[in-house]
């Protein structure tokens, strides 16, 4: 990890390697907190947060749904923001903000532990690295996403990631780049970290929010921004094996931004090469959050 200068934790600028919290947090021991994953990148009017109001909406609507109280609301996180890339010297980074139930009395229930809320930004490249650019090869995971009669797949909170880690890791040891997961149901449902889409007779098709998925994001300007191409975009429940017979695949996320799959199980997807939609539509995701595109910049909050 690139270490930036400052992290903003309650409310203050603090060191970087200063940034700590109690061993016995909570949220270290149950998983109780809720995250978010932002970008800022370069624009030719300065650094640019890509849709920050949306990503903290989200935040909140998931710390109310876990009953941790925030401290902050949308402008003052915006704010904080804003406040720590300017400080951190920053054009483009990755933004991590976090609220969880911190130090107080041990057991199960959050009885005495307080909310402590922290940013950080730092600059990270492509999160599954330079084979993100030719095509990913995946693989689909034998361990299912968590299911809304057991936890809330609408929230990005830390102790759902461990679902994720063990997809993640699985594929990892079987040597691909990364997983898909299916829901309970054997639907698809996404990735450990990000969105799926499949183009198939020109037009898109993703995991409905009915699959036990996150609403990412960049899933819903993926959507947006193909319907203004001209493409349909259909969201509903995906067999496992349209996987294998899409025309192409493709992740979405802040993260991964707009991935190309070629591979899934060792199937090759189409020609085995990123397809042309999707890097149409990789172009005009591109095009927005690097604020070229002038009905895009609606998304951005300049620095």
């Amino acid at each position: 990890m690139r270490e930036a200068k400052y992290i903003w934790l309650n409310g203050e600028l603090v060191p970087w390697k200063e940034a700590k919290v109690h061993v016995l947090s909570h949220a270290l021991h149950y998983g109780t907190g809720v995250f978010e994953g932002l970008r800022c990148y370069e624009t030719p009017q300065g650094p640019a947060i890509f849709r920050p109001r949306d990503h903290f909406r989200r935040m909140l609507n998931g710390t109310r749904l876990y009953g941790i109280e925030m401290p902050y609301g949308v402008e003052e996180l915006v704010g904080a923001t804003k406040e720590l890339i300017r400080a951190n010297g920053l054009s483009s980074c990755y933004i991590r903000p976090i609220a969880f139930f911190g130090y107080g009395e041990m057991g199960v229930r959050p009885k005495g532990c307080g909310v402590d809320v922290a940013i950080a930004a730092w600059e990270w490249g492509k999160y599954l690295g330079e084979a993100s650019v030719n095509g990913v090869r995946v693989m689909v995971s034998s361990w299912r996403r968590i299911s809304r009669e057991t936890l809330m797949p609408m929230v990005k909170c830390s102790g759902h990631y461990v679902n994720s880690m063990l997809a993640s890791r699985e594929a990892s040891l079987a040597g691909y780049d990364e997983a898909i997961m299916l829901n309970q149901d054997g639907y698809v449902a996404e990735g450990p970290g990000e969105n799926v889409f499949l183009v198939k007779d020109g037009g898109l098709i993703t995991p409905s929010l009915s699959s036990c998925i996150l609403p990412g994001i960049t899933r819903d300007t993926v959507i947006e921004l193909a319907r203004d191409m001209g493409l349909e975009v259909s969201e509903r429940e995906v067999l496992r094996d349209e996987l294998y017979t899409a025309d192409e695949l493709f992740f979405a996320g802040t993260a991964v931004e707009i991935t190309p799959i070629v591979e899934v199980d060792g199937i090759r997807i189409g020609d085995g090469r990123p397809g042309e939609i999707t890097k149409k539509v990789r172009d005009a995701y591109y095009r927005a959050v690097r604020g070229e595109e002038e009905r895009y910049r609606k998304w951005l909050e300049y620095v």
